[in-house]
């Protein structure tokens, strides 16, 4: 629907990822899923936990055939979680993208971290992330390259 809020994930399959602030190592992973996370004023737990049980069970992951068929569990892989505010960038007019939509860290953290929390619980492991609205330095080495944009409100 248009002008609803939606919570949007940025998954990227990786062999390896970090991420940085301030020169400090924050998290590292071998092979897994980085997951950049955008939130909008409006965004509900609810939003949050469908995201967690598309994420947990998506098969991104090759199976002896090397079809895409296995979820993160079946690799026995990691999951590092990196908050952008930026996946809301909206570049309808002129050419500096407005972040409007992004939610204000008041309203973003606790939806942040609770999104962090569910996906340990759901998942049954630690995650790697960043530091909320930190200036961060993320690397990574992309496995596929296998990238897939996740939004709350457009469940397709």
């Amino acid at each position: 629907q248009k002008g609803a809020p939606r919570m949007r994930i940025l998954i990227q399959r990786v062999s390896q990822a970090s991420v940085t602030a301030a020169d400090r190592v924050l998290a590292r992973i071998g092979t897994g899923m980085v997951v950049l996370v955008g939130i909008e004023a409006a965004d509900e737990e609810e939003d949050a936990d469908w995201l967690c049980k598309k994420l947990i069970n998506l098969r991104i992951f090759p199976d002896s055939e090397q079809v895409m068929n296995r979820n993160i569990a079946e690799i026995n892989g990691e999951i590092l979680i990196v908050s952008q505010f930026t996946l809301h960038a909206s570049t309808k007019k002129g050419n500096r993208p407005s972040y409007l939509r992004a939610a204000r860290p008041e309203q973003a953290i606790p939806l942040y971290e609770y999104f962090i929390r569910k996906v340990e619980t759901e998942w049954g492991k630690p995650v790697g992330t960043g530091s909320f609205g930190a200036d961060m330095q993320v690397a990574l080495v992309g496995d596929g390259p296998v990238t897939i944009w996740i939004d709350s409100r457009n469940r397709e």
